[in-house]
Order: C-alpha cells, then structure tokens, then sequence
C-alpha cells in the first residue's frame, strides 16, 4: 500500500509553476490576478480562502480577497462580478461556495466571464467539459487526475467507481476519466447494493461527504482510492475523508489521504486555471 501525497505533488508543481511565472513580467508586462469573492466569515470558506491566496503568493501570481458580511444583497455581488469583469488586470474570478441562502449560486456563477472562471463552474465551461471543446477544468476533478497520472497508474480500460455525483466533482471527474478511456460507473445514494458495485472497481473514487462512509468491504484487494471528502470526525473532532482510511488502507494499492491527498491539489489546479486563463489573452 502506497499513499499518494497531493501535498508533496502540489508543492512541485508549485514551484515548477513559479519558475514559469517568474519569466512573466518581462514577457508579458504584467503578472497573473486572482480576484476572490469571499461572503460571510464560514470558518471551512475562509480557511481555503486564506490556502488560495498563501498559493498565490508561492507561486507568485497576484491575488485579492474582497470580503462581503453575511448579509450583502445579491446585487451588490453580480456589481462587484461585472467590476472584475470589466478589469483587464484581473485574469481569474473566484466566489468562494456555499454562498448565503438569500443569494442564487447559480445566477452569480453564470455573471462570471466564461474566461476567467477559474472554478469551471460557469454553463459554458460545464458545456465545454462534456462537448471536448476548449473550457477551463475544474480544479478537484483535474486534481485527481494528476494524482492518479503522477504514480503512473493506469487509467485506460480500468473499471472506475465515482460515488457522488455532484456538479462540483462527482459528474466533471467523470467525464475525465471517460477522456483517458476509463469504464465508469456513477454511483449515488440510491444505488442498490453499492459496496458490492464499489467492489469490482479498479480504481474508486469517493466524493459524497459522509465521514467514513467507505469501508474495506466497499474495496477489491489492491485497488486505489482517491478520498476526496473532508469532514469533520464526531468522536475526534479532527479532519477525516469519506474512507475509513485505517480500516481501508490495508485493502488498497494506492490510497489518498485526508488532510493532505486531494486536497492541496484543488487548490494547485486553481492557481494553474488561473495562469492558463491569463496565457489565453496573450
């Protein structure tokens, strides 16, 4: 059993990055921006917040946290979204999720330009993923992808369990998978006898946020897990992923941890999306 560390693969791919980023100023004649909109003081959005812009500064791309109190009207936000819009120096957009409920995600996310959504949430980007045109990525599901490609694991032809199939990570890594010719299998809460479809796959991946939720009896022998849950443990209080890691690990081939498996590299991706979102202007 190998544990896969997204921690030391994001800080190489970090500093290969600011070595690139270095060259930028006499290049181009200005650096990379990320512009993140954060509402509200949510401790888990203000502790990514504060990892994205640490990120940044590694690397050596610009960035700026606009913060908002919890009750900001949704006008205000779209306002703050056509500003950077607007802004030639400004190359990525973030709004961190999940934003208060008075305000629609989905009609703040659509506000952003189409090319400096850094998250890959915005429809067109969405459209791009499942149409192979170009589009910016999604930075967890692109972040798996790296893991599994960073071990030299073999994707083609392998049998992939997603469970969860959500917008953010369950159906975009999908569909990355289907790009390196994996067979995938989407899984969710209502799938019948879902250990036992989890058990005939080569290689799964667990995006549902339910602490633990993923047993040895979930895993073939000398398959790899890629955990991307975080969550809080209830007995421990400490962080955990979806997958009972000790009771799991033993079962695996490869296994991501959490803190410090995919976690590091969502944010890697972001700051990748962001240069690439900058190099298309030029």
């Amino acid at each position: 059993m190998q544990i896969i560390s997204g921690k030391e693969l994001s800080a190489k791919l970090k500093a290969e990055m600011a070595k690139d980023v270095a060259t930028y100023k006499e290049k181009y004649g200005r650096l990379p921006k990320l512009s993140v909109i954060l509402v509200g003081e949510d401790p888990g959005s203000v502790s990514y917040v504060t990892g994205k812009a640490k990120a940044c500064e590694e690397v050596g791309i610009l960035n700026e946290t606009i913060r908002f109190e919890d009750g900001v009207s949704e006008e205000k936000v779209l306002l703050k979204i056509a500003e950077l819009n607007a802004d030639s120096s400004v190359d990525g957009i973030l709004v961190q999720l999940p934003l208060p409920k008075h305000i629609d995600e989905d009609r703040v996310i659509s506000a952003i330009l189409r090319e400096k959504d850094v998250d890959g949430f915005h429809p067109l980007n969405v459209a791009g993923l499942w149409s192979n045109t170009p589009c910016v990525v999604p930075c967890t599901p692109k972040g798996v992808i790296k893991l599994l490609k960073s071990q030299n694991i073999e994707i083609k032809g392998k049998n992939v369990v997603v469970i969860g199939r959500s917008n953010i990570v369950g159906l975009p890594v999908s569909k990355l998978l289907l790009n390196e010719n994996a067979t995938v299998t989407i899984t969710h809460s209502k799938t019948q006898n879902l250990p036992q479809v989890c058990s005939q796959a080569d290689i799964l991946v667990v995006a549902i946020g339910r602490a633990k939720f993923v047993t040895p009896d979930f895993i073939k022998q000398g398959a790899v897990v890629i955990d991307v849950g975080v969550n809080r443990d209830a007995t421990t209080g400490k962080l955990c992923g979806d997958v009972d890691f000790e009771a799991c690990a033993p079962k695996t081939s490869y296994i991501t941890k959490v803190p410090g498996g995919v976690g590091p590299m969502t944010i890697c991706c972001l700051i990748e999306n962001t240069i690439e979102c900058f190099l298309s202007k030029f």
